[in-house]
């Protein structure tokens, strides 16, 4: 047993770490009230698991120093201790990873006897609020508390000092003391000890072996994810470790990066980051896939990195533009038709061969594709709906890559567009104000389908609204002749009226495929050998996302857009596609997700799932979603979890939306 007080000295003192491998701090401000609410009550809050091992081999997160001798690095309860140490001395600790603002704040309510973070109008003028920072690092009782003590005969002399003594609370601390137990050992440890919450990735393994020789691999990896992020696309630590050891090793499985020195995976970083660079440009520029959110087959780059790697080592100059194509219609029908959906490894493992092999090269690599899948699209393939499924990128890419034109401005889609006004936004080619009307039967899945999808700047979508096409279709063509065919509608105006709705789907599918094997064509540079035939092999069926056939589904959860924003909470995604982040798997669709929670990066993951099947609440669920299955549940816990912390907040102390 040890006290608080204690441990948290000897963090101070450099007794007490952070391993490398453990991942940043992830609690929110709700659980931070509710470790400090079971402390003050001197309820159960849990044990300690410590690795004791010399301070000279021991591995540790952060810029602190370690004391000489045996340290202790802690395993299980780095949440916990983190809180602890984050309010009880104002500052977070040494190895601290992630937004303090979690922690910073906390205030006691000494009649109601309740945690809460500082409300600036409804506790400015309660002297019951006691700062709970302040009071922890105070020696003495200031003045005002002791006015107030006085005043009340004795109960809140007693709650103060049960608060003062969370200090001396004592936490039972296991030790893993066996000097033989290598870190794979340790790690398995943590992973049994951690089955609740988050386990560490094979990723996270190999980043810790790393880092016992590179300290400092995790804080460049996380500079480079940082810059990607700042350019539109949110990667994963995992996945850019990938791509360092396919570069490194040829091989997908992290154990293969163990025996690899300090100086070689730098040069294995430098090499990766230098070829998705490379990749990244490839699939903006030429592809237009611009950000994350259409950016498709993730886990198709380490294997393209690879190849740009070879390509040096054997010296064959910089790329030409039919290699580059060639190397981005392998990319494109691997993302498309979900080739690393499952067994990610494996698939990435005979990619890599196929380029390892004596005659490796792209051909190698299409003709495995080609066995693999039928390259050629057909216009069934543009049925799916929702912004979740495989074939949205896919209509973006033709977007981009061709010569779609605005229906406002005139202009091309493919250039450079400055400007908030000048986004691409998704419209609705048919309004779903139209579509939805009692005269009318379609489904949920029909109005949101691919083919009644286009991409438009701001300024048209809004300009357009929930015009019919039948309306605004020849106003387009007579103010930008060509610019509804620049989009793949069909010409003949009778299918522009709401009650030809289905055969306008069927024409706009048949224009859509055509196209996009026309692409894929250019891709090719005539060598027509990939889109012929089909695959002899059983082709992966794509994952589409099931869609109720509920008309007001969708208006639910748009109102409930509207209704958090008007709050000043972030607004969710709709149709979130939620992917495995190790191996790029889809998982399932949520309708409306806040995977950072509807105060970014301070409260929960929530999902509203209207009608869902039991197995896609399960995956949420297991995901780590708080899932709610009606609008009416969902606002009762904004309003009684979420806002009762900012509804006497001024307006600069609200979060901003987005």
């Amino acid at each position: 047993m040890m006290q608080i007080n204690t441990i948290l000295d000897h963090i101070d003192n450099g007794h007490m770490a952070l391993p490398e491998f453990q991942r940043g701090y992830v609690w929110n401000r709700g659980q931070v009230r509710g470790l400090f609410d079971s402390l003050y009550r001197r309820h159960p809050v849990g044990g300690l698991l410590v690795w004791a091992t010399e301070s000279k081999a021991a591995v540790h997160r952060g810029d602190g120093t370690l004391a000489a001798g045996i340290v202790k690095l802690l395993l299980d309860g780095q949440q916990r201790i983190t809180s602890l140490y984050g309010v009880l001395r104002g500052k977070p600790p040494e190895f601290f990873d992630g937004d303090d603002r979690a922690f910073t704040g906390l205030r006691f309510h000494l009649r109601d006897e309740v945690f809460e973070f500082y409300q600036p109008v409804k506790m400015r003028e309660d002297k019951l609020w006691i700062d709970v920072t302040k009071f922890m690092q105070e020696e003495g009782i200031n003045k005002d508390l002791q006015k107030v003590i006085a005043e009340d005969g004795g109960t809140y002399l007693d709650r103060i000092v049960r608060l003062r003594g969370i200090r001396e609370v004592e936490l039972h601390i296991d030790e893993i003391t066996d000097e033989n137990k290598s870190i794979d050992i340790v790690v398995d440890i943590f992973n049994r000890v951690n089955s609740g919450g988050t386990k560490l990735s094979k990723g996270d393994l190999a980043l810790a072996k790393i880092c016992a020789d590179w300290p400092d691999a995790r804080s460049a990896m996380k500079d480079k994810l940082d810059e990607w992020e700042c350019a539109g696309y949110r990667f994963t630590k995992d996945w850019l470790l990938r791509s360092v050891n396919t570069v490194l090793t040829g091989k997908a499985e992290f154990q293969h990066l163990h025996d690899k020195s300090a100086s070689e995976v730098q040069d294995g970083l430098a090499r990766a980051t230098r070829h998705l660079d490379q990749c990244l440009n490839f699939i903006s520029g030429r592809l237009g896939l611009d950000h994350d959110r259409v950016f498709f087959g993730r886990f198709g780059t380490p294997v393209m990195a690879r190849y740009l790697d070879l390509r040096e080592a054997r010296n064959l100059g910089p790329i030409n533009e039919r290699e580059r194509d060639k190397l981005l219609f392998w990319y494109v029908q691997s993302a498309m038709w979900g080739r690393f959906s499952g067994s990610t490894e494996t698939i990435i493992n005979q990619d890599l061969e196929a380029l390892e092999s004596e005659d490796g090269s792209l051909d190698k690599l299409l003709e495995q594709l080609h066995l693999w899948h039928d390259l050629r699209t057909e216009p069934a393939h543009f049925k799916g709906s929702s912004r979740g499924a495989r074939f949205y990128p896919v209509l973006y890419l033709l977007t981009r890559m061709g010569d779609a034109r605005d229906w406002g401005t005139g202009i091309t889609l493919r250039a450079d567009l400055l400007g908030k006004m000048n986004r691409l936004e998704v419209h609705h080619i048919f309004p779903k104000a139209k579509l939805n009307q009692q005269a009318y039967d379609y489904k949920k899945s029909e109005v949101n389908a691919i083919a009644n999808f286009c991409f438009l700047t701001k300024e048209t979508n809004l300009n357009i609204r929930d015009r019919s096409p039948e309306d605004y279709f020849p106003q387009v063509e007579e103010s930008h002749r060509g610019a509804l065919a620049s989009q793949w509608i069909p010409e003949d105006p009778t299918l522009w009226k709401v009650e030809r709705f289905r055969d306008f789907l069927a024409a706009r599918q048949e224009l859509l495929a055509k196209e996009f094997n026309r692409r894929m064509e250019d891709l090719l540079h005539g060598d027509q050998r990939w889109m012929s035939g089909g695959s002899v092999l059983q082709p992966r069926q794509m994952v589409v996302p099931e869609e109720s056939e509920s008309n007001e589904e969708e208006g639910q959860l748009d109102e409930l857009n509207v209704w958090v924003a008007k709050h000043g909470l972030c607004q969710g995604e709709l149709a979130y596609d939620f992917s495995d982040p190790h191996t790029g798997e889809q998982k399932a669709v949520l309708d409306l997700a806040w995977p950072d929670g509807l105060q970014a990066g301070l409260t929960e993951p929530v999902a509203v799932l209207l009608n869902e099947e039991a197995s896609t609440l399960e995956v949420a669920n297991q995901g780590g979603f708080r899932c709610f299955r009606n609008a009416m549940d969902f606002r009762y816990y904004v309003e009684e979890k979420i806002l009762g912390e900012l509804e006497y907040a001024e307006p600069d102390d609200r979060p901003k939306d987005g």
